[in-house]
């Protein structure tokens, strides 16, 4: 896309399990914003962290603390190059998605928004979240299906409350059926989401 720091804004994507950045930035001409610079990391070995989110979050550390560091790195990169917090979105897919959602949960700002294509929250089932510092109307999407194999349905609804809890303004799809993937609706949804940078 546009050179850093010269576009309209940054969308810093996190590519998912056994993948890597050539998958993630497959999404950048479905997107169709030539306009903003899309930034997409590398996790070790293609793996963000070793087991499922929904193991209990010991399990996955110290990777996914190392994880976090790496997303706060690029942030901290891109704002060096002139982009205002506000102007970057955060998103990503599957493990990426979950990846980007725990990042915003446990480093709030207002950022320029959230995309979680097949993701939600850290944590084992029964986990609670609390509410932390206001998110002052962040955009945020989630979408997912409702028979996602990796991500339950209920652990999508519950990242919703807990972002919206905090005063984000969140957009939450459960598409019935559909694979692993992400879909035209989705997408058209990330467009809108991307076009809130234009105003």
């Amino acid at each position: 896309g546009a050179p850093l720091g010269a576009g309209a804004g940054v969308v810093l994507l996190l590519h998912g399990r056994n993948a890597g950045p050539r998958n993630i930035l497959d999404l950048m001409p479905r997107l169709a914003r030539p306009d903003l610079t899309f930034v997409a990391p590398a996790a070790a070995d293609g793996t963000w962290y070793p087991k499922s989110f929904m193991a209990p979050r010991a399990e996955n550390e110290p990777w996914l603390a190392s994880a976090l560091t790496a997303v706060a790195r690029a942030v901290a990169e891109i704002e060096a190059r002139g982009v205002a917090p506000s102007r970057i979105v955060v998103g990503g897919f599957s493990q990426g998605a979950c990846l980007a959602s725990e990042f915003v949960f446990r480093r709030p700002r207002r950022y320029g928004g959230l995309l979680a294509f097949s993701g939600g929250l850290i944590g084992e089932p029964g986990t609670t979240w609390d509410v932390g510092p206001r998110l002052d109307g962040l955009p945020v999407f989630l979408g997912c299906s409702d028979v996602d194999a990796h991500v339950p349905r209920v652990r999508v609804e519950e990242s919703a409350g807990v972002f919206a809890g905090m005063g984000a303004d969140v957009d939450v799809r459960i598409y019935p059926g559909m694979g692993h993937l992400v879909n035209d609706d989705e997408i058209a949804a990330a467009q809108a989401l991307l076009a809130r940078l234009d105003g």
